[in-house]
């Protein structure tokens, strides 16, 4: 049976799948690109979930890949770019949707390249990936987990002991998620409290008040599950991200549903049609 700290993946999938069709039925019907950028970053959010569940039972080079591309790199980043969409009616952010689409296929190459290199002996499905995922440099007196296989290195002109990891040391892919996960904290959750912001300001629609900042308080809690992740500190990831999960989906339920006014104005609105 697995532990406990394994099952939440397949929780996480369950939600994300049921939150990433209900907001592409609103692309579906609305064809606005907030909710299309919004779906596939919902979508590579809830696959990182399937894989790091799949990776809890059996391992597969092409599922991590999966997990790594999307789950470390590309996710945040292209639910943010659906929050710009939202808040933004410019012609320039064309321009970052073309930068963003050429860094996710820049990244996409040099995750292929990587997983050809990766230290599969080092990977265990006993441990959660995230605590396996790169190896790194251990500080002075920090001692790796009784688990985790180590080597020495010569880093720098230096002798170092290294926690091994499936992507050795200097992989070229993981430069990369600074720059996407930066991007997409900046834009989510700077756009979830800008909007929440704006509502309570003008004193109208509580309900999308309430719904930014939980999805604001979701991003929050997957950044920094991740943080401690990069620290070394992995097993507070899957809890993260199913709260990340759970707080994002409500907080989207909350924002979307009609309120009476707005009931009002479309009845009037199809009176008059």
């Amino acid at each position: 049976m697995l532990p406990l700290i394994q099952l939440l993946p397949f929780l996480s999938t369950a939600v994300m799948l049921v939150f990433t069709i209900f907001v592409l039925q609103r692309f579906a019907v609305r064809r606005r690109l907030n909710f299309l950028f919004w779906g596939i970053g919902l979508a590579m959010f809830g696959f990182s979930s399937f894989a790091e569940a799949y990776l809890s039972l059996v391992w597969s080079r092409w599922v991590f890949y999966g997990w790594y591309l999307f789950g470390a790199a590309l996710n945040a980043a292209w639910i943010g770019h659906g929050t710009l969409y939202l808040l933004v009616r410019k012609p320039w952010v064309h321009i970052v949707t073309v930068v963003l689409v050429l860094g996710s296929i820049v990244a996409a190459i040099m995750m292929a390249q990587a997983v050809h290199n990766l230290d599969v002996a080092s990977f265990s499905t006993a441990h959660p990936v995230s605590e396996q995922y790169g190896a790194h440099v251990l500080a002075a007196g920090e001692t790796a987990p009784s688990w985790a296989k180590t080597t020495s290195k010569v880093v720098n002109g230096q002798t170092v002991t290294v926690q091994r990891g499936l992507l050795p040391l200097g992989s070229p892919v993981r430069l990369t998620t600074p720059f996407f996960n930066t991007y997409g904290l900046l834009t989510l959750v700077g756009g979830a409290i800008y909007s929440a912001f704006l509502f309570w300001r003008k004193r109208v629609l509580p309900n999308r008040v309430i719904g930014n900042v939980l999805i604001a308080a979701g991003a929050l809690s997957i950044a920094f599950a991740s943080t401690l992740t990069r620290l070394g500190i992995g097993q507070y990831l899957y809890v993260g991200e199913l709260i990340a999960a759970v707080l994002m989906f409500w907080g989207f339920l909350a924002a979307a549903r009609p309120q009476p006014e707005e009931v009002a104005v479309q009845e009037r609105a199809v009176a008059v049609d």
